[in-house]
């Protein structure tokens, strides 16, 4: 079992080498032959996420072995609980990451989520690409903002959109180790179609909008959304932001939406206006060798 960790380990070697960054997968289940296992490093600490509520002692003594601070999360859709410390110090506070240069709060107690998908990391980079100084740029499903924080630092505008106010305050703490203002970016607290329909109707345009939503969620009324079905509902309404150079990130992990049926989704949104956009895919990084479950597509205006 140590032995297969080493060596899914030594793959990332690129990335363990990198000053830039301290926070990528380690161990990607079946992909390194160990199904059901995920290892992700987050600074200075380890998160080993299982399938199973129970890890083998095979599997604690060969993470132990390593002497690092280990945290311990159940994947459990229905039962979403913040992970429990498996080995090392405990980590009580928030710590920051680094992902391409740019710092990150994340946290053990903030429930199932600590802050950041780090298999969004190449799509930040991408964004920060994209961007140039001055662009107004629109983070709808937001969370606790990295996208916002990767446009910011290409010279963006950003308006980070989500529903909860409490990642919408996480999103400006990411803000200062980077050495950017919240005030000088905007923060909408509220429903994605509610704030796209009132952006539109306003006039407001964007020159990238980013839509990385839930697989499945409810808005304030109860509503339901689900990617497979509705995603080209967003597609629709963001397109009308869109200035003359704009682009749209459309992302989403849901596995059991294929690729193909994605697209699909994307060209219903942009309707009898496809032809007049192009579309770019992307793979996700390399370290997830499982399953391509993240779809990834650039949309662009056509000159």
């Amino acid at each position: 079992m140590k032995n297969l960790i080493q060596k899914s380990i030594a793959k990332r070697e690129v990335l363990i080498e990198d000053p830039f960054i301290d926070s990528f997968r380690l161990v990607d289940g079946a992909g390194d032959q160990l199904p059901d296992v995920y290892l992700d490093q987050l600074g200075d600490n380890w998160l080993l996420s299982t399938k199973d509520g129970l890890i083998s002692e095979e599997l604690r003594e060969a993470l132990l072995s390593f002497q690092k601070t280990i945290y311990w999360k159940k994947l459990d859709q229905h039962d979403k609980q913040s992970p429990s410390l498996l080995g090392g110090q405990e980590v009580e506070d928030q710590f920051l990451v680094m992902e391409n240069a740019l710092r990150y709060e994340l946290s053990f107690q903030s429930g199932y989520s600590q802050g950041i998908f780090l298999d969004q990391r190449e799509n930040r980079q991408r964004v920060k690409e994209w961007v140039s100084s001055g662009d107004k740029i629109l983070n709808t499903f937001a969370y606790t903002g990295p996208f916002s924080i990767a446009a910011a630092s290409a010279g963006a505008v950003t308006t980070t959109l989500d529903l909860s106010q409490t990642y919408l305050d996480w999103a400006k703490r990411n803000m200062q180790p980077n050495g950017f203002s919240p005030e000088d970016h905007y923060f909408c607290k509220g429903d994605t179609f509610h704030w796209l329909t009132r952006f539109g109707k306003s006039g407001r345009t964007f020159e990238g909008v980013i839509l990385d939503p839930p697989t499945f969620s409810r808005d304030q009324k109860g509503k339901p959304f689900k990617v497979e079905k509705d995603y080209h509902k967003l597609i629709k309404l963001s397109k009308s932001l869109l200035s003359q150079k704009g682009w749209i990130l459309a992302c989403t992990n849901c596995k059991k939406l294929p690729e193909w049926q994605f697209e699909e989704q994307i060209l219903k949104g942009l309707g009898e206006d496809a032809s007049n956009y192009e579309l770019q895919s992307y793979e996700m990084p390399f370290e997830y060798s499982e399953e391509p479950y993240l779809k990834t597509y650039k949309i662009s205006k056509r000159p």
